[in-house]
């Protein structure tokens, strides 16, 4: 039939998508299915748009003309846009398992790509600046950084290797929730934000890439998306200096302990018990036994 190789590697079947289903009971035995677009929720009563009489709930099926509960793409399209379409798809479920559709989760696809459109302009009108290219950071623009490259390494095998779309999105989620709590407007912080947007407007391309054509120009006028190459992993950010431990006294969480990456054991049990909170809830008794998890946390039995 054609003249080259097979083009793909291999073959990814999707998994099936599924909505909520209503009826009502004909005279003759029969059902008639009513499509979820023209049913609603009234004081706790499914019914009709039409003529408001109740209708029966069928529970959730996969999507057919028979059961009439498919949703018409081009209305969420004209509603919200195909970028939303997009997202929402991607992250509902992995491709090869079943997609459970909610009108709710494309309200919340929509809700953050209205997030991510109004975090790039508040940024581009406060000034546009290179990013990051090299500086001593504060502490928190430091922190915030090792989290942007390790979501690259993250977002980038989830979509290349492991070709979890779902779970790519949600790191990019976390990652702007994140920005979002870094605080500072000084020039090296603004720079790793410049960063972070030009690297998440990237990584998000392949799936919602109408809105990230327009973010990437406001970002870097001029630059073009087809084209721009993939965020690549800085091995210097993620080297960590130090390491947060959960600090607890008899078992219970009191608080969290910032040590350096190579303290020893006995310098981290001197910080523990000098901490505010251990002092605390101490309330002056001394300390039985110190038990330090690598890694984890430091628990003080009073």
């Amino acid at each position: 039939m054609v003249s080259t190789d097979e083009p793909f590697a291999n073959l990814l079947t999707q998994g099936m998508v599924i909505a909520d289903t209503y009826y009502r009971d004909l005279p003759d035995g029969k059902k008639q299915w009513l499509n979820p677009a023209d049913v609603e929720q009234r004081d706790g009563v499914w019914v009709l748009k039409a003529d408001g009489l109740p209708v029966l709930a069928g529970g959730s099926e996969k999507m057919s003309k028979s059961k009439n509960n498919g949703v018409d793409p081009q209305s969420l399209i004209d509603r919200y846009g195909a970028d939303t379409a997009r997202l929402f798809m991607m992250f509902a479920a992995p491709p090869e398992q079943s997609l459970e559709w909610s009108d709710a989760g494309v309200e919340g696809a929509n809700r953050f790509l209205r997030r991510l459109w109004k975090a790039v302009y508040d940024h581009v009108e406060a000034g546009i600046v290179k990013a990051y290219a090299g500086g001593d950071l504060p502490a928190a623009a430091r922190d915030f950084r090792r989290q942007l490259h390790q979501t690259i390494a993250k977002v980038t095998d989830d979509i290349e290797r492991r070709r979890q779309f779902n779970t790519a999105i949600a790191a990019i989620m976390e990652l702007m929730n994140a920005m979002a709590r870094l605080e500072g407007e000084d020039l090296l912080t603004r720079s790793v934000k410049q960063e972070a947007m030009e690297a998440i407007v990237l990584m998000l391309a392949p799936i919602v890439p109408h809105i990230c054509r327009v973010l990437l120009k406001a970002l870097k006028p001029g630059a073009c998306l087809i084209g721009s190459p993939w965020p690549t992993v800085d091995e210097a950010a993620l080297v960590q200096n130090e390491i947060e431990l959960m600090l607890q006294v008899n078992g219970k969480l009191r608080g969290k302990l910032k040590v350096a990456v190579d303290a020893t054991k006995d310098a981290i049990e001197q910080t523990a018990l000098a901490s505010p909170e251990a002092q605390k809830h101490m309330a002056g008794q001394p300390a039985k036994k110190v038990v330090v998890v690598p890694g984890r946390l430091v628990n003080i039995v009073v």
